[in-house]
């Protein structure tokens, strides 16, 4: 008992040690206890049965991307009003104008009420004097209702001879005798056609069109209108660029933007 009193921290320390020195050697038998669990589990994780995918149901999102790709086709335009508050205009003559599908004025607002024909008119007036038994040539009347050129428009007379090019035709062929032709065959100088006219039958070929338009909100007619001329609809002006047998044309003079006037109220911008 006394050697232990006067040597216990000796005593201590050598338990110390022999406990450090059983841990140490136990060391590898742990390590290695320990390498095989985890290569277990690993073997275990590697080697388990894969279950074979199931089908996907994409229902859902199909129909999500389908929508998506769908156009909304919501319509904010009059008569609708959200975005498009109802105005009110005078016109000229002091009424008040709902403008509630914003065709009331305007051009939407016209209509053509008749459209005359213009012709290219070529007739056979008379024939020329004779110098050696056949006649000098053909007085062939030429009438331009369609020309922007008041004067064009009138009717005028050019001497003609076989294959001697004028301003709008060439006469090409005489049928009948010449000093009395059933027939000229004459050459067009804007197409290349061939046509024949004779004393009995003009030639005539539509060139293009009278219009009379009818504008209800001022109470307004225009009458034998032309390409070119204006027409005043709710204070803006337009130009007439077209007139075929049932449609005007015409192109406001400050933005360029056209509108087509029908014989019905049914007018649309193009």
């Amino acid at each position: 008992m006394d050697f232990i009193k006067k040597h216990y921290e000796k005593v201590l320390l050598g338990a110390v040690l022999l406990l450090a020195t059983g841990a140490v050697a136990a060391l590898p038998f742990l390590i290695s206890n320990e390498k095989a669990a985890l290569e277990e589990q690993r073997a275990a994780i590697l080697k388990r049965p894969v279950k074979p995918l199931t089908n996907l149901d994409l229902t859902i999102s199909e129909t999500v991307v389908k929508n998506l790709e769908t156009p909304l086709g919501a319509d904010f335009s009059l008569p609708h009003n959200v975005f498009n508050p109802v105005q009110w205009q005078k016109g000229a003559d002091g009424r008040l104008l709902k403008l509630a599908k914003g065709n009331e004025i305007g051009p939407e607002a016209a209509v053509v009420t008749k459209t005359t024909p213009l012709y290219l008119i070529l007739s056979l007036d008379s024939v020329g004097p004779s110098t050696t038994g056949a006649p000098s040539g053909y007085l062939i009347g030429v009438e331009k209702q369609a020309s922007t050129s008041a004067n064009a428009r009138r009717k005028r007379q050019t001497f003609a001879s076989l294959d001697t090019k004028k301003d709008d035709f060439t006469l090409r062929e005489v049928k009948g005798p010449p000093e009395n032709p059933t027939e000229l065959i004459v050459e067009l100088a804007d197409t290349g056609e061939r046509v024949a006219l004779s004393k009995e039958k003009p030639f005539k070929r539509v060139d293009g069109y009278l219009a009379d338009v009818r504008y209800d909100p001022d109470k307004k007619n225009y009458t034998n209108r032309r390409v070119d001329d204006s027409l005043v609809f709710a204070g803006e002006t337009y130009k007439i660029v077209a007139i075929t047998q049932n449609e005007v044309v015409v192109s406001h003079t400050l933005t360029g933007k056209k509108f087509t006037i029908r014989t019905k109220a049914e007018n649309s911008p193009s």
